[in-house]
């Protein structure tokens, strides 16, 4: 079984360039050449869904109508990723503005151009409905988001990677099975994060959701569920390239994953999307980075089976 996925979210050309160190406010600084891209959290987690997860996927976006775009679905469609619900629009198709330092960490600015206006019509909403697992991620319309995972079907799990960073309406809260979120994430959506462990905002994020992956960069990852034990997940020991687009890579595999097993598989589920996002930084680009799925599965093997 590959298990069915579909990823409603943002897609962008992404402008790359090498710096010896990030600017700080007001300076100039020369980079290396000018990389073109395909990126956008949303895009890059359906490539990863489809080629490092192997699950049926389908990406809901919206695109405009120039080159960028025509990137943009080359890159989906080589993927397998379907593309048929992606709407083209009056929009500049979204851009993110990207410097890499040489250990890797990177600062983006994103204009979103078309992702302004990615919506759930009759047909997103008809592929939906089929889907094991819908994902979706904050670079997009939050009523879009609502609306997406409102479209599920009985029994289907809505991940939600609430990033960039946004405070979540109720709405949105009561639709989430599973929360996938960095430890500052987490701490934007905690009240009271006075007591910052990983342990403590997990237990305090899942009042408001029954699952939560936590992503703890070299450190792993932290899975919670309601009435179960918390699981640290290893993070692979790894060399960083470029660090843009791991964490998407990492999403997307945990949703092909959970479209095979449901939650009842989240802690191993979390251990092939680290060992996805491990593989991922040590190449650059975001899409391009992403690795295959029997990769994937080789590397998640040496990090032990999930309890």
């Amino acid at each position: 079984m590959t298990g069915r996925v579909v990823v409603v979210g943002s897609a962008n050309v992404d402008l790359v360039v090498d710096v010896p160190r990030h600017p700080a406010g007001g300076e100039t600084i020369l980079g290396g050449d000018l990389r073109r891209t395909p990126g956008g959290k949303g895009a890059n987690q359906a490539v990863a869904a489809a080629r490092a997860g192997g699950a049926d996927t389908t990406f809901v976006g919206a695109l405009g109508r120039d080159d960028s775009a025509e990137l943009l679905l080359a890159s989906l469609g080589g993927a397998g990723v379907r593309t048929d619900t992606v709407d083209r629009v009056d929009a500049p198709t979204g851009t993110a503005l990207i410097t890499v330092s040489p250990d890797g960490e990177n600062a983006i600015v994103v204009a979103p151009g078309a992702n302004s206006r990615v919506r759930v019509g009759a047909a997103q909403a008809r592929r939906i409905a089929a889907a094991d697992v819908v994902l979706a991620q904050l670079e997009i319309p939050l009523g879009t988001v609502v609306a997406a995972a409102r479209e599920r079907r009985e029994g289907a799990l809505f991940v939600l990677n609430a990033a960039p960073s946004r405070e979540l309406p109720e709405a949105l809260w009561e639709q989430v099975d599973v929360l996938v979120v960095n430890e500052h994430e987490a701490a934007d959506l905690v009240d009271d994060a006075a007591d910052g462990t990983p342990e403590a905002l997990a237990t305090a994020l899942l009042d408001r959701v029954p699952a939560v992956v936590m992503t703890l960069g070299s450190h792993g990852s932290l899975v919670a569920r309601r009435g179960g034990e918390q699981v640290r997940v290893p993070a692979a020991r790894v060399e960083a390239v470029d660090t843009t687009g791991a964490g998407d890579t990492s999403c997307g595999v945990l949703a092909a994953a959970l479209a095979r097993t449901g939650l009842a598989g989240l802690a191993q589920a979390a251990r092939l999307a680290g060992a996805a996002g491990a593989l991922a930084v040590t190449r650059p680009g975001a899409q391009d980075a992403v690795p295959d799925a029997a990769d994937v599965a080789a590397l998640a093997e040496t990090l032990g089976k999930a309890p």
